[in-house]
């Protein structure tokens, strides 16, 4: 019984520590959040993909209906000027060829008797022996001789020529890009044989949202980045622009010139053209930094004083995709939370990781 005072004692200072412990606040948990800060964009860069395509080309063909005997290239093949490419069966051009000769060789013989005749003519004349009627005739024979002659030197030229376009070159140096005729076929005059590009001048294609090409002339510089190898870049300058937009995309196309290209842009490759355009200054942020609440927009912006956030109510001029554009609320300057928005509240502590936006 003398002991109760001593554990009575024991028991109160074991209470007291227990409300002690229980009136202390837990400890303010700081949180980290991702964050940007605000800085207005004045340039715009848009991206544009195309392909690179040879600035000059030509469609080969024969100008005569004809047997293709032989065709010496193909698709890649490179071509030199006056090069053969392809061949007609030149039987039935030889055979006229020949019979252009050998009617000249007849106009020429008659041509020298009408001219000897005409020549005996004008003796006789000379002497009286025959009349001005005889001589006269002699003399438009002569005429008419010179003028077959004429004629027939025409049609072997003309017959010469003909054989001529048996034989399809190219009249420059270039790299065939497509073939449209084989060996055996018949083909009709203008049918495309060979495509032959030239391998320079180059150039890129792309086709351009109609609404952006309202400023664009001619000359225009842009960038051109190959899609396989990004690191290898060249410049371009606009050489021309579709005067209307595509009826169902609203795009035009557009031709870029490249000025020095590497080897590395090869006709076909897939390129991306990139523009930087100056626009009025605009603040423009990810879709997760927007916090809709009563009816209000608003974001979370971070005092860099005391490392807390507080909510501010912005004007949104515009959503694209992931991102809007701020048209009143926040300053250069500013950082804004661009992550767990709806978890915040006004005062908290937060912790800016470093490089987080």
């Amino acid at each position: 019984m003398k002991r109760l005072p001593g554990i009575s004692a024991l028991i109160l200072v074991a209470s007291l520590a227990a409300c002690s412990r229980s009136e202390e606040k837990p400890p303010e948990i700081i949180r980290p959040v991702l964050s940007v800060v605000v800085e207005p964009k004045s340039v715009e860069t848009f991206g544009f993909a195309g392909t690179v395509e040879p600035q000059y080309s030509a469609d080969l063909a024969f100008r005569l209906l004809g047997h293709v005997v032989s065709r010496d290239v193909k698709v890649g093949d490179l071509v030199s000027k006056g090069t053969t490419i392809a061949a007609l069966d030149p039987t039935a051009l030889e055979l006229a060829v020949q019979a252009s000769k050998a009617e000249l060789s007849n106009t020429q013989a008659q041509f020298a008797n009408a001219a000897a005749s005409e020549e005996r003519q004008r003796q006789l004349l000379a002497s009286a022996n025959t009349s001005q009627a005889v001589f006269d005739a002699a003399q438009q024979a002569r005429q008419a001789a010179a003028a077959s002659v004429e004629r027939a030197n025409a049609a072997l030229a003309k017959s010469q020529e003909q054989l001529g376009y048996a034989r399809l070159f190219s009249d420059f140096d270039g790299v065939v890009t497509a073939v449209g005729a084989e060996v055996g076929q018949t083909v009709s005059p203008g049918q495309t044989v060979v495509t032959v590009a030239r391998t320079d001048p180059r150039e890129a294609v792309v086709d351009i949202p109609d609404r952006l090409t309202g400023d664009l002339t001619v000359g225009t510089p842009f960038q051109i980045i190959l899609q396989s190898l990004p690191t290898i870049t060249t410049e371009a300058k606009l050489r021309e622009i579709a005067p209307q937009a595509e009826g169902s995309t609203r795009t035009r196309r557009v031709r870029l010139t490249l000025v020095d290209p590497p080897t590395a842009f090869r006709l076909g490759s897939t390129i991306t053209a990139t523009r930087m355009t100056k626009v009025a200054p605009t603040i423009e942020l990810p879709m997760s930094a927007l916090l809709e609440k009563d009816g209000a927009e608003k974001v979370w912006i971070v005092d860099p004083q005391t490392a807390s956030v507080s909510v501010r109510e912005v004007k949104i001029a515009s959503k694209n995709g992931g991102t809007f554009t701020v048209a009143s609320g926040l300053e250069a300057g500013m950082r804004v939370v661009t992550a767990g928005v709806h978890s915040l509240s006004e005062g908290q502590k937060v912790k800016v990781l470093e490089g987080g936006a």
